[in-house]
């Protein structure tokens, strides 16, 4: 690979918008005349992805995350904005088997995600079989075997059904079927919220290890601060369609500016923390049909004021040890968010 051809980002979102029609059927929206309604999921993102990195979505449920997960590998596609895969438009790359296959998806439910009905050698043969990656039957089952072993299963094990794994196993075997077209760039929509801590911690590090090893690029979605920490070398917080912090993974950490951003990191449960006074993230997320005026945090906010209230605040770069920060944010372009 060239030197230029490194350089360009794996993924690169731009102004990415994403509205859907949410409204009553017609017939009923002309007896009451009413017009019709949109629902803004995701409000002008811009992130990108360097080849072989993470980049960490993080935020509460309804914030946008699965959004951009599906956005990221074409399942939407935007109603502003653009979307590239290594300079080319998203659209385009989907087009062409070629580049289709270089991108995958992990799915948050692995039981879900998983045919019942087949044997776990067919689930995981599949985007093989798709992709024409190979032809012959022997070839697809060593091919097959090798994945298991790569995700800590046995081969033996691709003659049983989901049913008869374990969670943790089952997420196994959909990392397995995600590697199989050879991907380069995964797109990990929460892959480990439905499972137990010790289960959670052994994923992780198994995709640490696959990234290392196979050099791929995540584009890793969770509500869990503390589990993307050691994953991400960038991290966005993201609050109602909005990315309102973007840096490196541990400058957000370690010197978090935005409100929510620091109400997020004060709800990881921390054992230094006991006996000390902690400020809970109040309130609930407001609808995104009828989202507040000016910055949608400031009905939670403790440090809202009138300009929060009216004017909706854009992205201000914020130097920190780590690396730039941008945060979008009246307090911290005033000064105010002094600790």
């Amino acid at each position: 690979m060239t030197t230029d051809a490194a350089a360009v980002p794996m993924l690169e979102a731009t102004g990415v918008s994403r509205s859907f029609d949410v409204s009553k059927p017609w017939l009923q929206r002309m007896l009451t005349r009413e017009g019709k309604l949109l629902l803004r999921a995701v409000d002008d993102v811009t992130f990108s992805i360097a080849r072989g990195t993470t980049l960490s979505l993080v935020g509460e449920s309804g914030c946008g995350k699965s959004t951009v997960a599906r956005l990221a590998v074409g399942l939407y596609a935007p109603s502003q904005g653009d979307i590239k895969f290594e300079g080319q438009p998203l659209s385009a790359a989907r087009a062409q088997p070629a580049m289709r296959r270089r991108m995958n998806m992990i799915f948050q439910d692995p039981f879900a995600s998983l045919n019942p009905h087949w044997r776990v050698r067919d689930i995981v043969a599949e985007p093989i079989r798709a992709f024409g990656l190979l032809s012959s039957y022997a070839d697809i089952a060593g091919r097959v075997a090798a994945l298991l072993n790569q995700v800590g299963l046995a081969p033996a094990d691709g003659e049983k059904f989901p049913h008869e794994f374990s969670g943790g196993q089952r997420q196994r075997i959909s990392i397995a079927r995600a590697l199989s077209s050879e991907p380069e760039f995964l797109v990990c929509d929460e892959p480990t919220s439905a499972l137990d801590v010790s289960v959670q911690a052994q994923i992780l590090n198994l995709m640490r290890d696959l990234q290392v090893r196979l050099g791929l690029t995540y584009l890793f979605i969770s509500h869990n601060l503390a589990v993307v920490r050691h994953m991400s070398d960038r991290l966005g917080v993201m609050y109602l369609g909005r990315i309102v912090e973007l840096g490196p993974g541990e400058a957000v950490f370690r010197t978090p500016r935005h409100p929510y951003t620091r109400l997020l990191l004060e709800a990881i449960p921390d054992l230094d923390m006991v006996g000390k006074a902690r400020t809970p993230v109040g309130g609930e997320v407001p609808s995104p049909i009828d989202p507040p005026s000016g910055c949608a945090f400031h009905p939670r906010c403790p440090l809202a004021n009138a300009r929060c209230r009216e004017e909706k605040p854009v992205h201000t770069r914020v130097a920190a040890p780590q690396g730039e920060v941008l945060v979008a944010c009246h307090a911290v372009e005033e000064g105010r968010d002094a600790v």
